[in-house]
């Protein structure tokens, strides 16, 4: 088995996002620092030639391609090109050029909604492509399924160290709290937080969430009114009599995994030393619970003492989502962080 050099040149491709920023920080942590990273706004990987250029330029040894145009239900649903086409590009020109380039390993991120909608569960890494995807996020799943199948060409024809692995729903730090464009998690961490100032009367931060990552534009200083009508577009209502109460998509019955993101980083570093071989590794903790209870959880971490009301008219997505990390287990590594333990880090202040 090949393992990283620490003096290695090393591309995290998305290295500002929650999970190219976990894979940096934990690279960092095992005393890695030749790092070669650009943001977005510096190489466009939609862009053929400027990732031909960076790779000819830099000539890294190790990729980890955790770049990625992700969201949830809402932003799969409203944004079905951008997600297909954006991914596949992406995806596509990284994994070329690091073929042309003799990149000496890359690790390709995908997600767990490459598996049938409704496979067996726990979602073993031999159900890709033995039925329909979820619609909600078809376009998204078939660009991760492409991307799979392209290391798998790259290394069945070229030869190359190419491995995918498949992380469950990840959280931590750096995840997208835009309520229009987030997970399930962050959103109602976000959605308690704010039914928490909302019946508290805590219009100074109600003001700076607002503020700090605007779910709306507003000119000038956002008025109570102002305050309460994004509130209620987002289903965060005061009723008549004070109460308040906060409304979530679906029934609450779908069963979700999640897995902190410091430790699929900590998965993707051992895989990456360890694992050589085609097709893909699930990553993931192997325990779920609904969304219900979900809510419930983050509702008491977060303090929110309110109403939750569930909207049956919205989708719910898959059914469940549980994968089976056997095979993972087998490889000798397994999650070290709970749920409660990792939604608690993230609510506390870091020091």
């Amino acid at each position: 088995m090949n393992s990283m050099e620490k003096n290695a040149k090393i591309y995290v491709a998305g290295h500002n996002g929650m999970v190219g920023s976990a894979l940096v920080r934990r690279l960092q942590k095992e005393g890695y620092g030749a790092f070669v990273l650009r943001a977005s706004g510096q190489l466009d990987l939609r862009s053929q030639q400027a990732v031909a250029d960076f790779f000819a330029q830099e000539k890294p040894e190790y990729v980890f391609l955790a770049a990625a145009k992700v969201g949830g239900i809402v932003a799969n649903s409203t944004y079905p090109a951008e997600f297909i086409y954006d991914n596949l590009v992406m995806e596509a020109n990284v994994i070329h050029q690091s073929y042309r380039h003799g990149v000496k390993k890359l690790m390709f991120l995908g997600s767990s909604c490459i598996y049938p909608k409704l496979a067996p569960q726990p979602l073993t890494e031999e159900y890709l492509l033995t039925g329909a995807l979820e619609p909600t996020n078809e376009p998204y799943a078939i660009a991760k399924i492409a991307g799979i199948k392209l290391c798998d060409a790259y290394r069945a024809q070229y030869g190359c160290s190419f491995i995918s692995v498949m992380p469950t729903n990840l959280y931590g730090p750096n995840d997208n709290y835009n309520l229009e464009k987030s997970h399930v998690l962050p959103a109602l961490i976000r959605k308690m937080k704010l039914g928490k100032y909302l019946e508290e009367n805590d219009w100074s931060n109600l003001r700076s969430d607002l503020d700090s990552n605007p779910i709306e534009r507003v000119s000038g200083r956002r008025s109570d009114n102002d305050i309460l009508h994004i509130l209620d577009k987002y289903g965060i209502r005061r009723g008549s009599d004070g109460s308040v109460q906060i409304e979530l998509w679906g029934t609450g019955a779908p069963l979700r995994e999640f897995l902190h993101v410091d430790d699929l980083a900590d998965a993707c570093v051992f895989l990456m030393k360890t694992y050589n071989e085609a097709g893909l590794v699930n990553i993931g903790c192997g325990e779920d619970l609904s969304i219900k209870e979900l809510a419930g959880l983050v509702k008491e971490l977060v303090g929110y003492r309110g109403a939750i009301a569930w909207d049956a008219s919205k989708p719910d997505g898959t059914p469940r989502k549980l994968m089976s990390v056997e095979k993972l287990k087998n490889l000798g590594w397994t999650a070290k962080i709970g749920l409660r333990e990792g939604i608690q880090s993230i609510l506390l202040p870091r020091k």
